[in-house]
């Protein structure tokens, strides 16, 4: 009664075999990637912050997931407040944990988590002291 479909369907994009040379990635791949550049912008702003031994054990991660050592920047002589630093250091952290955590990098959740309760207690002291500046 029903005759089968003998023409490709229109929703197949082109090329889209399974012999295919486009490169893809795995999601783990992706996230490697992923939680790699969130730790490297989290770096930025601790070495801003001029955080020295924070900024090693993140480096030391990114190295882990890129297999290089990543770039590191000079503390600035003046830049943002630092109490503006640890907020956007604390979101950076927050961003990573949650890629740690779907990769399941228990060393990358713990010192994501670490970062987290340093840059709240730094903010938390800004906020009891306002001309202190928490480093």
């Amino acid at each position: 009664m029903y005759e089968p479909i003998r023409t490709k369907s229109v929703h197949t994009m082109a090329g889209a075999d399974a012999n295919s040379d486009f490169p893809h990635r795995t999601r783990e791949e992706e996230l490697n990637i992923q939680l790699a550049r969130h730790l490297a912008a989290l770096l930025a702003v601790t070495d801003d912050l001029g955080l020295t031994d924070a900024g090693d054990g993140i480096a030391q991660q990114i190295t882990r997931l890129r297999g290089a050592p990543p770039l590191r920047t000079p503390a600035r002589e003046s830049g943002p407040d630092p109490a503006v630093l640890h907020r956007r250091a604390l979101d950076l952290a927050g961003r990573a944990l949650v890629v740690a955590a779907s990769r399941a990098d228990t060393a990358a959740a713990i010192l994501t988590a670490q970062r987290m309760d340093a840059h709240t207690a730094a903010l938390r002291t800004s906020k009891e002291h306002p001309l202190a500046t928490a480093h």
